[in-house]
């Protein structure tokens, strides 16, 4: 008898329990439904953004507190980078070439480098920090991108030894091809056929299907 009336006690404080659970998480729900309309995901917190949001702009916007010179940047070259590309920037196998190849882009055998191709010392530094060393992303520090990109730009001669490089200095630097894009593309197969609509836009759709599992369709078309 008294171990009929634990278990029944037992399963009444469990009920309790997921009654209750079922409450709070039925309010959770209802406090985002007016954040996340399709009730899916959370809510990014500043720090995840911060995490992402790493992107440097042509003109230098973006770029992060630190600085570096050639001379800063040679050691680290040596450790994480020449494996693959060189020395001096020469390229091992098939790894990139990363320095000469000045005024061949014209030429029947273009060499594309950061010295002769790039044409912002910006996006150099955006690329290095967001996608090297080769499976070791992101492992740089802001000094040592700055460094590894100031001895890259001074290997190509667009920058001297005595430059530092620097988050208040590198949209300064002038790249030799920085005028060899056109834009817009002048190429007739490149061109809009109308004006793209830049605010109060309404496209016109029509919904041929409907989710099943999630109603995450929108009713409004």
């Amino acid at each position: 008898m008294y171990g009929l009336v634990k278990v029944r006690y037992f399963a009444k404080t469990l009920f309790t329990i997921g009654v209750f659970a079922g409450f709070v998480m039925a309010l959770s729900v209802a406090a985002s439904a007016t954040e996340r309309p399709f009730g899916l995901g959370t809510l990014a917190t500043a720090e995840q953004i911060a995490g992402w949001d790493i992107d440097v702009r042509p003109d230098g916007k973006g770029a992060p507190i630190g600085s570096g010179t050639s001379a800063d940047g040679e050691e680290v070259y040596a450790e994480l980078c020449a494996g693959c590309h060189g020395d001096f920037g020469e390229g091992i196998d098939r790894w990139p070439i990363l320095a000469g190849g000045l005024g061949s882009l014209a030429t029947a055998e273009p060499v594309k480098t950061v010295g002769s191709y790039w044409p912002y010392a910006s996006t150099v530094y955006d690329y290095v920090y967001r996608a090297m060393p080769f499976g070791e992303a992101q492992s740089l520090t802001h000094d040592e991108t700055y460094q590894v990109v100031a001895y890259i730009l001074n290997m190509s001669d667009v920058i001297d030894d005595e430059f530092v490089l620097s988050n208040e200095t590198i949209a300064s630097v002038k790249m030799p091809n920085q005028n060899g894009f056109m834009m817009p593309d002048p190429r007739p197969d490149g061109q809009l056929a109308s004006a793209p609509c830049m605010q109060n836009c309404e496209v016109p759709t029509k919904i041929i299907g409907r989710a099943r599992i999630i109603d995450v369709t929108p009713d409004k078309q």
